[in-house]
């Protein structure tokens, strides 16, 4: 199976709560020295199960990302059946790394807000940074399981917890 394409969506009233939260997660991450990017999970009702930052500066760990660090913890923490009925939220589409934890964990949807084109555009100032152009939609195409997307969303907000960081 594809995932879903569901790009021009609208957000609920709810979504746009959980977007904006993980984009302050994206700050708070940011405000602790890491990469600005936050992600959070929630149940069908819309209750947030979880949340997570960035980590890749403090922790000295690639591997870090707000996603990758929020996918460890719900399988470590929630069941499988409660990971196959989530919904994880994120600050700025899921790079490559994140979207195979994220299909492999069983999370059957995600919602971002910075498109991955858009950060790289963002991140294009920092010749340091190693930028990849591989949708999360492509990464969970590829595999059986389908994986629903809604993004990119809220570009002015996203966008703004970037501004000077790359630099």
């Amino acid at each position: 199976m594809q995932s879903m394409q569901s790009a021009f969506t609208p957000l609920t009233d709810g979504e746009r709560t959980h977007l904006l939260a993980a984009i302050d997660l994206a700050a708070g991450a940011r405000e602790h020295g890491n990469h600005p990017f936050g992600a959070l999970l929630t149940d069908p009702a819309g209750n947030v199960l979880l949340t997570a930052e960035n980590t890749v500066l403090t922790e000295h760990d690639v591997t870090c990302h707000a996603e990758t660090n929020l996918v460890r913890l719900a399988t470590r923490t929630l069941t499988p059946d409660q990971l196959a009925t989530a919904t994880l939220y994120t600050s700025t589409e899921p790079c490559p790394m994140c979207s195979g934890a994220i299909y492999w964990s069983g999370i059957p949807r995600v919602v971002y807000a910075l498109a991955a084109t858009e950060l790289n555009v963002i991140a294009a100032a920092d010749p340091d940074e190693p930028l990849l152009d591989l949708p999360c939609r492509q990464v969970f195409a590829a595999g059986g399981n389908t994986v629903a997307v809604s993004g990119p969303h809220l570009f002015e907000e996203s966008a703004a917890v970037h501004e000077g960081f790359w630099a």
